[in-house]
């Protein structure tokens, strides 16, 4: 998933948070976050 950059990952999973998206959305996001070694 290295398509899109990580800050627009990080901005991504906040704002799907923010909607309350799926959780399973939430987790693919995440598992891709932890992959890349980022924090939010």
């Amino acid at each position: 998933m290295n398509i899109i950059s990580d800050e627009l990952l990080i901005e991504v999973y906040h704002k799907s948070k923010e909607l309350n998206l799926s959780q399973d959305f939430l987790s693919i996001l995440l598992e891709e976050i932890n992959r890349r070694s980022l924090t939010v």
